[in-house]
C-alpha cells in the first residue's frame, strides 16, 4: 500500500530537549516496501542525509544524557542494523562516561565466519516490518566478555525510532530465551518515539509494551516524540521491493576491522587506529600528499560508510572535521553512508544512485541524496577490499576507497 502523509498529524507532542524541533530530526519519504510505504528520514543519522559529524554527535550525547544514571550493571548497549549502529555505538561512548563497564553489541544482516568458527550466534530476531526482516546477534568468543553479556540487568535498546514497539519486544525475548535470564530494566532508546497514536497515551503505549515482557521494568527515552497518520493514496502503483532479505555472508571476505560492536564490545573504538592508517596511506598515494597536511585539505569532504561499517568510518569523518577546524583550511566535512534500504524518490530524498554492493552479495545498494560532482573529495570506506567497490565508483575521479584490506 501507498500512503502520503497527513503533516498535521506528525507533530511534537513531548519534546524532550528544547534544542530539538522536529524539522531539525527528521523528513519523509517513501519505501519501496510493500510491508510499510513510508519512511521516517533522519537528519543526524548521517544514513540516508549528509550531516557534519559534530551534528552526529551532538544527538548522541543528548540522547544518551537522558539515560538514568544508577541503573543496575551489568548494561548492555544494543543497536539495530543497518540504520542505528552507529548510533547505538555514540550513544554507547558517551554512556561510557557514567558506566565504563557497560559493553555494545549491535545486530547483523551479515553472517560471520572465521578459521575456528569460535564466532558463534547468540540467537537471531525479526523485525517484520523491514526491507530485510532477520536479524543476527553474536556472542563473544571471550569467556569474560560473554559471562558478562550473559549476567546483563539492564538492556538500553538505541534505535533510530520507534513506532509499536514490536521490535524492541521481539529483541528482548530472543536475548531472554538466549541466556539473558537476569534482565531487570529495559530502555528504549531513540531520537524520535511515534509510539503515541491519536487516541492513546505513553502510559496506556508502556503498559502494552510491559504486558509482553513480563518481571521487567520497561522505560523510554528520545529527543522527541509524537504521533503519525497516514492516509491512503487513491489507486496506488504497485510495490515491488528488490531482493535485499539476506544474512548471507557474501563472497568477499571481510578485512579485520576491529570489534566495534558485531560482537560485544568494552572499546567501539577499537580498529580505529588501523583504520585511520589506511585512510592516511590511501590518502598519501591518492594525492601525492605525504605525509598528510591538514593545511591542504579539500574544500568539500564527503565521508561515506557502507552498510553497517559505519562507526569506524564516522570517526574519520570525525576526526578530519577536527583536523579541518585546527587548520586554516576552510574544509567541510560530511558523513553519510551507502544502504540496502530501497526508497522511492521523493520527499527527503532528492537523488538516488544504486549500484552492486561490496560484499558479494549480487544485491543492489543505494547513496541518497549525494551528488558526486558537489563534492571535492568522497572517501568510501569499506570492510571488504577496495576492488569489491562497483565500478560505478571505481569511475570517479574524486573518489578515494579506503579499505583495511592492502
Amino acid at each position: 500500500m501507498t500512503y502520503k502523509i497527513n503533516p498535521a498529524a506528525a507533530k511534537n507532542d513531548s519534546q524532550k530537549d528544547d534544542n530539538y524541533q522536529l524539522e531539525d530530526l527528521l523528513g519523509f519519504a517513501q519505501r519501496i516496501n510493500p510491508k510499510r510505504a513510508f519512511l521516517f528520514v533522519s537528519k543526524v543519522l548521517g544514513r540516508h542525509i549528509p550531516v557534519a559529524p559534530s551534528t552526529m554527535r551532538s544527538a548522541f550525547t543528548d540522547l544518551a544524557n537522558l539515560v538514568p544514571s544508577d541503573l543496575p550493571e551489568p548494561i548492555l548497549v544494543i543497536g539495530m542494523a543497518e540504520t542505528a549502529v552507529g548510533l547505538s555505538a555514540g550513544v554507547h561512548q558517551a554512556l561510557q562516561t557514567r558506566y565504563p563497564n557497560a559493553l555494545l553489541l549491535n545486530s547483523t544482516r551479515h553472517a560471520q565466519h572465521n578459521d575456528d568458527n569460535s564466532e558463534t550466534l547468540l540467537t537471531t530476531f525479526s523485525e517484520d516490518h523491514s526491507h530485510a526482516s532477520q536479524h543476527l546477534i553474536y556472542q563473544s568468543s571471550d569467556k569474560a566478555t560473554q559471562a558478562q553479556l550473559l549476567a546483563s540487568k539492564t538492556l538500553i535498546m538505541v534505535d533510530d525510532e520507534a513506532s509499536t514497539g514490536n521490535t524492541c519486544v521481539n529483541v528482548v525475548t530472543a536475548l531472554c530465551n538466549a541466556g539473558l535470564s537476569q534482565l531487570e530494566q529495559v530502555h528504549l532508546t531513540t531520537l524520535v518515539d511515534w509510539s503515541l497514536s491519536q487516541n492513546q497515551d505513553a502510559a496506556d503505549i508502556d503498559d502494552s509494551i510491559s504486558a509482553r515482557l513480563p518481571n521487567i521494568d520497561f522505560h523510554r527515552h528520545h529527543l522527541l516524540s509524537g504521533a503519525w497518520q497516514w492516509t491512503d493514496a487513491p489507486n496506488p502503483e504497485p510495490i515491488i521491493m528488490p531482493s535485499v532479505d539476506t544474512t548471507d555472508a557474501g563472497s568477499q571476505s571481510l578485512g579485520n576491522t576491529g570489534k566495534w560492536g558485531r560482537f560485544p564490545t568494552l572499546d567501539s573504538t577499537d580498529g580505529f587506529d588501523n583504520y585511520l592508517k589506511s585512510f592516511q596511506a590511501a590518502l598519501t598515494s591518492f594525492s601525492d600528499q605525504a605525509p598528510f597536511d591538514k593545511q591542504q585539505l579539500p574544500e568539500r569532504i564527503l565521508v561515506l560508510g557502507s552498510n553497517e561499517f559505519v562507526w569506524l568510518p564516522f570517526l574519520l569523518a570525525e576526526w578530519l572535521e577536527s583536523q579541518a577546524k585546527d587548520s586554516e583550511a576552510t574544509a567541510t566535512v560530511n558523513f553519510s553512508a551507502l544502504t540496502r534500504s530501497p526508497i522511492a524518490l521523493g520527499g527527503a530524498i532528492t537523488t538516488m544512485l544504486s549500484f552492486s554492493d561490496n560484499y558479494g552479495l549480487g544485491m543492489t545498494n543505494f547513496a541518497y541524496n549525494v551528488e558526486p560532482s558537489d563534492w571535492n573529495l568522497i572517501v568510501l570506506c569499506v570492510e571488504t577490499s577496495s576492488d569489491s567497490v562497483d565500478d560505478m565508483w571505481q569511475g570517479l575521479d574524486n573518489v578515494l576507497v579506503v579499505s583495511p584490506t592492502p
